[in-house]
C-alpha cells in the first residue's frame, strides 16, 4: 500500500491492517523456510507496509 492511502484511514482502520499484515508475515514465514513460496518478493512488501503503518501509528 501506498503510504497516501494508509492517511486516509482512521486509527482504527490502521490496527486492524497491522494485525492483518503480521498474520500473513507469520504465514509466510514458514513458507519460505520450506520452499513453497513462489514469490519472495510479497515478505519484503509486507515488511515495508508493517514499518509504514508503524511510522504512521506513532
Amino acid at each position: 500500500m501506498k503510504t497516501s492511502e494508509l492517511r486516509q484511514k482512521i486509527k482504527e482502520e490502521l490496527q486492524e491492517l497491522l494485525q492483518e499484515k503480521r498474520a500473513r508475515l507469520d504465514e509466510l514465514r514458514p513458507l519460505l523456510h520450506q520452499k513453497k513460496i513462489k514469490n519472495v518478493k510479497e515478505m519484503a512488501a509486507v515488511k515495508k507496509d508493517i514499518a509504514r503503518i508503524m511510522t504512521l501509528l506513532h
